[in-house]
């Protein structure tokens, strides 16, 4: 394995505003410039806006440079895959029709190089977050779906977008301290997993802190923060899985 795997999550790009939003979408584009000669493959953990929500004709206005560069990728050959988060649960088909990323809606398995992966957001796994997962479902049912997008699109994204800035999973305090194995939830879920089957690597984001915790001799979960305070992601040299903080001038 010549070229190497790349995972990143939580970029919430138009988050707080517009200004302060593009100086961190710059950053990223750097960092995308600067892997492109020896990535294979890039995973995009989930909430790369703070809010993506797509109607039939529709999608959010702006993000061109990063999606422009997304689509450049593509178009050169990299596999990209996006894993649909609690920001962007509205999702329909913009990425895979335009931009010929692959979406997926629930956490999937991976093979590389003889190793296995469980790759994820993150949200509404294992035990807790009740509340959050009663709101999933209602989101994300099909009737709705259907109702919200009879309102104008102005009004649909400004209202969802006010919902977004209240989310405590953005801004909470709690968010950016480590709470201890017995509270993590990903945590919990990854060690539940491994009692039916072995992974040798869990990537989540969703929690917005770079996290990379030895579950047993053999399987580790890796949280790959975020690109709001931590610029972090993860690297797989097809043997080795790190975390690395982008810096850039």
């Amino acid at each position: 394995m010549n070229k190497k795997i790349y995972f990143a999550s939580d970029q919430h790009f138009g988050l707080p505003n517009h200004e302060e939003s593009l100086v961190r979408e710059k950053k990223f584009i750097a960092w995308l410039d600067e892997i492109k000669t020896d990535c294979k493959e890039l995973f995009l953990l989930g909430d790369l806006f703070d809010l993506w929500m797509e109607y039939k004709t529709v999608v959010p206005k702006g993000f061109v440079r990063v999606l422009g560069k997304l689509a450049t990728w593509s178009d050169n050959g990299i596999k990209i895959h996006f894993f649909v988060g609690n920001h962007d649960l509205w999702m329909r088909d913009y990425f895979e029709k335009e931009l010929n990323i692959t979406v997926y809606y629930k956490p999937t398995e991976f093979i590389f190089n003889n190793k296995t992966f469980l790759v994820g957001h993150g949200d509404g796994l294992g035990p807790g977050d009740k509340g959050y997962k009663r709101m999933k479902k209602i989101f994300t049912n099909p009737i709705s779906r259907w109702l919200y997008r009879w309102l104008h699109p102005d009004i649909g994204v400004a209202l969802a977008q006010r919902l977004s800035l209240k989310n405590k999973l953005i801004s909470g305090d709690e968010d950016i301290q480590f709470l201890g194995e017995e509270k993590e939830w990903l945590v919990q879920y990854c060690k539940q997993k491994l009692k039916t089957k072995h992974y040798d690597f869990f990537l989540f984001g969703h929690r917005h802190l770079p996290m990379n915790i030895k579950l047993n001799k053999k399987s580790n979960y890796v949280n790959t923060g975020d690109w709001i305070s931590y610029f972090t992601y993860a690297v797989f040299d097809g043997k080795n899985l790190e975390l690395k903080k982008f810096k850039n001038s």
